[in-house]
Protein backbone atom coordinates (compact mmCIF):
# COMPACT_ATOMS: atom_id res chain seq x y z
CA UNK A 1 0.00 0.00 0.00
CA UNK A 2 1.32 2.76 -1.14
CA UNK A 3 1.57 6.24 1.45
CA UNK A 4 -1.57 8.65 0.24
CA UNK A 5 -4.96 9.02 -1.54
CA UNK A 6 -7.11 11.65 -3.06
CA UNK A 7 -10.73 11.72 -2.47
CA UNK A 8 -12.98 13.36 -4.53
CA UNK A 9 -16.80 14.37 -4.08
CA UNK A 10 -18.21 16.23 -6.78
CA UNK A 11 -21.16 17.95 -6.39
CA UNK A 12 -23.48 20.48 -8.95
CA UNK A 13 -21.79 23.70 -7.27
CA UNK A 14 -18.30 23.03 -5.85
CA UNK A 15 -16.10 19.85 -5.66
CA UNK A 16 -14.40 18.71 -2.75
CA UNK A 17 -11.11 17.42 -2.62
CA UNK A 18 -9.13 15.25 0.26
CA UNK A 19 -5.49 14.41 0.69
CA UNK A 20 -5.48 11.24 3.22
CA UNK A 21 -2.57 9.14 4.21
CA UNK A 22 -3.65 5.33 3.57
CA UNK A 23 -4.14 5.20 7.11
CA UNK A 24 -7.38 7.11 7.17
CA UNK A 25 -5.50 10.70 8.43
CA UNK A 26 -7.21 13.52 6.29
CA UNK A 27 -4.32 15.78 5.68
CA UNK A 28 -5.59 18.87 3.46
CA UNK A 29 -9.24 19.33 2.30
CA UNK A 30 -10.14 22.04 -0.31
CA UNK A 31 -13.24 22.75 -2.53
CA UNK A 32 -12.91 24.07 -6.16
CA UNK A 33 -15.68 25.42 -8.44
CA UNK A 34 -17.97 22.61 -10.18
CA UNK A 35 -17.86 24.43 -14.35
CA UNK A 36 -20.55 22.08 -15.28
CA UNK A 37 -20.81 24.38 -18.74
CA UNK A 38 -19.94 22.48 -22.21
CA UNK A 39 -21.73 19.46 -20.62
CA UNK A 40 -19.63 19.17 -17.96
CA UNK A 41 -16.12 18.97 -20.20
CA UNK A 42 -13.96 20.54 -17.68
CA UNK A 43 -14.67 19.27 -14.25
CA UNK A 44 -12.37 16.24 -14.72
CA UNK A 45 -9.60 18.38 -16.28
CA UNK A 46 -9.55 20.77 -13.41
CA UNK A 47 -9.61 18.20 -10.97
CA UNK A 48 -6.61 16.37 -12.57
CA UNK A 49 -4.87 19.77 -12.37
CA UNK A 50 -5.81 20.28 -8.74
CA UNK A 51 -4.55 17.19 -7.72
CA UNK A 52 -1.31 17.50 -9.72
CA UNK A 53 -1.11 21.36 -7.82
CA UNK A 54 -1.43 19.51 -4.55
CA UNK A 55 1.27 17.10 -5.36
CA UNK A 56 3.41 19.75 -6.13
CA UNK A 57 2.93 22.06 -3.20
CA UNK A 58 3.50 19.23 -0.57
CA UNK A 59 6.50 17.60 -2.39
CA UNK A 60 4.79 14.15 -2.98
CA UNK A 61 5.95 12.18 -6.06
CA UNK A 62 2.91 10.44 -8.34
CA UNK A 63 4.85 6.96 -7.28
CA UNK A 64 3.62 7.37 -3.68
CA UNK A 65 -0.08 8.20 -4.19
CA UNK A 66 -1.98 4.80 -4.25
CA UNK A 67 -5.04 6.73 -6.22
CA UNK A 68 -7.98 8.59 -6.37
CA UNK A 69 -11.79 7.84 -5.76
CA UNK A 70 -14.65 10.31 -6.58
CA UNK A 71 -18.28 10.16 -5.89
CA UNK A 72 -20.80 11.72 -8.26
CA UNK A 73 -24.31 12.71 -8.25
CA UNK A 74 -25.91 9.64 -10.54
CA UNK A 75 -25.68 5.98 -11.29
CA UNK A 76 -22.45 4.75 -11.69
CA UNK A 77 -21.66 1.05 -12.87
CA UNK A 78 -19.19 -1.51 -11.74
CA UNK A 79 -16.47 -0.32 -14.26
CA UNK A 80 -16.61 3.80 -13.29
CA UNK A 81 -19.04 4.47 -16.15
CA UNK A 82 -20.97 7.36 -15.36
CA UNK A 83 -24.97 6.53 -16.55
CA UNK A 84 -25.90 10.13 -17.03
CA UNK A 85 -25.26 13.04 -14.33
CA UNK A 86 -28.22 15.66 -15.03
CA UNK A 87 -26.56 17.83 -12.83
CA UNK A 88 -23.80 18.19 -13.85
CA UNK A 89 -24.35 17.85 -18.20
CA UNK A 90 -22.35 14.50 -18.03
CA UNK A 91 -24.32 11.76 -20.26
CA UNK A 92 -22.65 8.00 -20.39
CA UNK A 93 -18.76 7.66 -20.16
CA UNK A 94 -16.57 6.24 -18.28
CA UNK A 95 -15.26 8.58 -15.40
CA UNK A 96 -12.75 6.42 -14.20
CA UNK A 97 -10.69 5.97 -17.47
CA UNK A 98 -10.46 9.56 -18.25
CA UNK A 99 -9.35 10.27 -14.72
CA UNK A 100 -6.81 7.83 -14.96
CA UNK A 101 -5.72 9.18 -18.55
CA UNK A 102 -5.79 12.45 -17.09
CA UNK A 103 -3.49 12.06 -13.89
CA UNK A 104 -1.36 8.22 -14.08
CA UNK A 105 -3.59 7.35 -11.03
CA UNK A 106 -5.71 4.28 -10.65
CA UNK A 107 -9.46 6.10 -10.49
CA UNK A 108 -12.07 4.51 -8.46
CA UNK A 109 -15.60 6.25 -9.36
CA UNK A 110 -19.30 5.72 -7.53
CA UNK A 111 -22.46 7.30 -6.78
CA UNK A 112 -22.24 10.21 -4.07
CA UNK A 113 -24.44 8.76 -1.43
CA UNK A 114 -23.24 4.98 -1.66
CA UNK A 115 -19.55 6.73 -1.34
CA UNK A 116 -20.54 8.77 1.43
CA UNK A 117 -22.22 5.71 3.06
CA UNK A 118 -19.06 3.75 3.00
CA UNK A 119 -16.92 6.79 4.33
CA UNK A 120 -19.36 6.73 7.45
CA UNK A 121 -18.75 2.99 7.48
CA UNK A 122 -15.10 3.24 7.41
CA UNK A 123 -14.55 5.99 9.99
CA UNK A 124 -17.88 7.47 11.16
CA UNK A 125 -21.30 6.68 12.85
CA UNK A 126 -20.96 3.08 11.47
CA UNK A 127 -17.15 2.45 12.38
CA UNK A 128 -16.74 -1.05 13.49
CA UNK A 129 -19.37 -2.36 11.15
CA UNK A 130 -18.99 -4.02 7.28
CA UNK A 131 -22.53 -3.99 6.41
CA UNK A 132 -24.82 -1.18 7.08
CA UNK A 133 -27.86 0.94 5.55
CA UNK A 134 -27.23 4.84 5.44
CA UNK A 135 -30.05 7.20 5.12
CA UNK A 136 -30.02 10.57 4.43
CA UNK A 137 -32.59 12.56 5.38
CA UNK A 138 -32.51 16.04 3.58
CA UNK A 139 -33.96 18.04 0.71
CA UNK A 140 -35.18 14.55 0.38
CA UNK A 141 -34.21 11.01 1.11
CA UNK A 142 -31.41 9.22 0.08
CA UNK A 143 -29.57 6.44 0.98
CA UNK A 144 -26.20 4.11 0.61
CA UNK A 145 -25.85 0.13 1.14
CA UNK A 146 -22.94 -1.53 2.16
CA UNK A 147 -22.65 -5.11 2.10
CA UNK A 148 -19.39 -6.75 3.45
CA UNK A 149 -17.38 -3.48 3.33
CA UNK A 150 -18.33 -2.93 -0.53
CA UNK A 151 -21.00 -0.62 -1.81
CA UNK A 152 -23.93 -2.08 -3.04
CA UNK A 153 -24.67 -0.42 -6.67
CA UNK A 154 -27.76 -2.44 -8.24
CA UNK A 155 -27.92 -3.08 -11.78
CA UNK A 156 -29.07 0.15 -12.46
CA UNK A 157 -26.73 2.23 -10.07
CA UNK A 158 -30.28 2.94 -8.27
CA UNK A 159 -29.50 1.05 -4.97
CA UNK A 160 -30.07 2.46 -2.12
CA UNK A 161 -32.78 4.76 -3.99
CA UNK A 162 -34.60 4.51 -0.64
CA UNK A 163 -36.86 8.07 -0.63
CA UNK A 164 -38.47 6.38 -4.14
CA UNK A 165 -40.47 3.32 -2.17
CA UNK A 166 -44.13 3.87 -2.36
CA UNK A 167 -45.66 4.71 1.31
CA UNK A 168 -48.78 5.69 0.60
CA UNK A 169 -51.30 4.39 -1.96
CA UNK A 170 -53.65 7.32 -2.55
CA UNK A 171 -51.09 10.34 -2.07
CA UNK A 172 -52.44 12.66 -5.05
CA UNK A 173 -48.90 15.05 -5.00
CA UNK A 174 -46.28 13.96 -6.72
CA UNK A 175 -42.54 13.56 -6.11
CA UNK A 176 -40.21 14.90 -7.50
CA UNK A 177 -39.44 11.47 -9.26
CA UNK A 178 -42.98 11.75 -10.80
CA UNK A 179 -44.60 9.14 -8.64
CA UNK A 180 -46.49 9.63 -5.73
CA UNK A 181 -46.77 9.05 -2.07
CA UNK A 182 -42.73 8.13 -1.77
CA UNK A 183 -41.19 7.78 1.16
CA UNK A 184 -39.44 11.28 0.82
CA UNK A 185 -42.37 13.34 0.66
CA UNK A 186 -43.04 12.34 4.44
CA UNK A 187 -39.55 12.11 5.72
CA UNK A 188 -37.50 14.17 4.11
CA UNK A 189 -37.18 18.11 5.73
CA UNK A 190 -39.83 19.19 3.04
CA UNK A 191 -41.57 16.65 3.45
CA UNK A 192 -41.98 16.52 7.28
CA UNK A 193 -42.36 20.64 6.99
CA UNK A 194 -45.31 19.63 4.44
CA UNK A 195 -46.94 17.26 6.37
CA UNK A 196 -46.99 19.78 9.77
CA UNK A 197 -48.53 22.51 7.97
CA UNK A 198 -51.40 20.36 6.04
CA UNK A 199 -51.85 18.69 9.69
CA UNK A 200 -52.02 22.16 11.33
CA UNK A 201 -54.55 23.78 8.65
CA UNK A 202 -56.99 20.14 9.05
CA UNK A 203 -57.02 20.64 12.67
CA UNK A 204 -58.25 24.19 13.78
CA UNK A 205 -59.33 23.09 16.85
CA UNK A 206 -55.65 22.00 18.35
CA UNK A 207 -53.65 24.46 20.07
CA UNK A 208 -50.02 24.55 18.98
CA UNK A 209 -47.17 26.60 18.47
CA UNK A 210 -46.56 25.55 15.12
CA UNK A 211 -49.75 28.02 14.28
CA UNK A 212 -47.63 30.82 15.07
CA UNK A 213 -45.21 30.03 12.57
CA UNK A 214 -45.47 31.64 9.14
CA UNK A 215 -43.29 28.96 7.44
CA UNK A 216 -43.18 25.83 9.72
CA UNK A 217 -40.18 23.84 9.16
CA UNK A 218 -38.60 20.47 10.02
CA UNK A 219 -36.20 22.23 12.63
CA UNK A 220 -39.28 23.80 14.54
CA UNK A 221 -41.10 20.48 14.24
CA UNK A 222 -38.34 18.99 16.22
CA UNK A 223 -37.93 22.13 18.61
CA UNK A 224 -41.66 21.90 19.61
CA UNK A 225 -41.55 18.41 20.04
CA UNK A 226 -38.91 18.28 22.69
CA UNK A 227 -40.90 21.12 24.61
CA UNK A 228 -44.03 19.29 24.45
CA UNK A 229 -46.19 20.90 21.79
CA UNK A 230 -48.88 17.90 21.11
CA UNK A 231 -49.16 18.50 17.09
CA UNK A 232 -45.23 18.28 16.91
CA UNK A 233 -45.20 15.36 18.61
CA UNK A 234 -47.34 13.74 16.61
CA UNK A 235 -45.56 14.80 13.62
CA UNK A 236 -42.56 13.46 14.79
CA UNK A 237 -44.68 10.08 15.75
CA UNK A 238 -45.71 9.85 12.06
CA UNK A 239 -42.13 10.52 10.77
CA UNK A 240 -40.75 7.64 12.98
CA UNK A 241 -43.69 5.47 12.24
CA UNK A 242 -43.03 6.06 8.42
CA UNK A 243 -39.39 5.96 8.10
CA UNK A 244 -39.26 2.33 11.17
CA UNK A 245 -41.91 0.68 8.56
CA UNK A 246 -39.59 1.95 5.65
CA UNK A 247 -36.49 0.33 7.30
CA UNK A 248 -37.69 -2.70 8.54
CA UNK A 249 -38.66 -3.42 4.86
CA UNK A 250 -35.14 -2.64 4.26
CA UNK A 251 -33.65 -4.97 7.10
CA UNK A 252 -35.58 -8.16 6.16
CA UNK A 253 -33.71 -7.60 2.66
CA UNK A 254 -30.69 -6.66 3.77
CA UNK A 255 -30.27 -7.12 7.32
CA UNK A 256 -27.46 -4.66 8.59
CA UNK A 257 -25.78 -4.20 11.38
CA UNK A 258 -26.37 -0.71 11.55
CA UNK A 259 -28.49 2.23 10.00
CA UNK A 260 -27.10 4.85 10.34
CA UNK A 261 -28.78 8.12 9.72
CA UNK A 262 -27.44 11.43 8.25
CA UNK A 263 -28.75 14.43 6.45
CA UNK A 264 -29.51 17.63 8.14
CA UNK A 265 -32.41 16.31 9.82
CA UNK A 266 -29.87 13.92 11.72
CA UNK A 267 -29.46 16.80 13.67
CA UNK A 268 -32.72 16.46 15.56
CA UNK A 269 -30.52 13.66 17.28
CA UNK A 270 -32.10 11.39 19.98
CA UNK A 271 -35.95 12.38 19.99
CA UNK A 272 -36.01 11.40 15.95
CA UNK A 273 -33.75 8.23 16.69
CA UNK A 274 -36.06 7.04 19.11
CA UNK A 275 -39.24 7.22 17.10
CA UNK A 276 -37.70 5.38 14.16
CA UNK A 277 -36.44 2.87 16.77
CA UNK A 278 -39.66 2.48 18.21
CA UNK A 279 -41.57 1.90 14.94
CA UNK A 280 -38.43 -0.09 13.48
CA UNK A 281 -39.25 -2.47 16.43
CA UNK A 282 -43.16 -2.73 15.77
CA UNK A 283 -42.57 -3.74 11.91
CA UNK A 284 -38.53 -5.66 11.73
CA UNK A 285 -38.36 -9.55 11.68
CA UNK A 286 -37.79 -10.47 14.87
CA UNK A 287 -34.37 -11.60 13.67
CA UNK A 288 -33.68 -7.87 13.05
CA UNK A 289 -35.20 -5.77 15.78
CA UNK A 290 -31.72 -5.33 17.23
CA UNK A 291 -30.57 -3.78 14.63
CA UNK A 292 -28.34 -0.54 15.83
CA UNK A 293 -29.48 3.41 14.62
CA UNK A 294 -26.81 5.64 14.87
CA UNK A 295 -25.80 9.17 13.97
CA UNK A 296 -23.46 9.88 10.74
CA UNK A 297 -20.42 12.08 12.37
CA UNK A 298 -19.00 12.80 8.98
CA UNK A 299 -21.35 15.44 7.60
CA UNK A 300 -19.84 17.11 4.48
CA UNK A 301 -16.79 15.04 4.45
CA UNK A 302 -18.13 11.44 4.66
CA UNK A 303 -18.09 11.41 0.70
CA UNK A 304 -14.50 12.19 0.38
CA UNK A 305 -13.67 9.68 2.97
CA UNK A 306 -15.64 7.05 1.24
CA UNK A 307 -13.97 8.20 -2.35
CA UNK A 308 -10.46 7.11 -0.94
CA UNK A 309 -11.68 4.32 0.99
CA UNK A 310 -12.85 2.64 -2.40
CA UNK A 311 -9.24 3.09 -3.42
CA UNK A 312 -7.87 1.29 -0.28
Amino acid sequence: MKKYAFGVDIGGTTVKIGLFKTNGELMDTWEIKTRTEDGGANILPDIAEAINAKLAEKGIAIGEVEGIGMGVPGPVDDEGCVLGCVNLGWGVFNAAKEMKALTGLTTEVGNDANVAALGEMWMGGGKGHSSIVMVTLGTGVGGGVILNGKIVPGTNGAAGEIGHMTMVDDETEVCGCGKCGCLEQYTSANGVARVAKKYVEEHAEIATKLREVENITSKEVFDFAREGDEVALHIVDETGKMLGKALAYISCVMDPESFVIGGGMSKAGDILIDAIKKHFVKYAFHASRDTEFKVATLGNLAGIYGSVKMVL
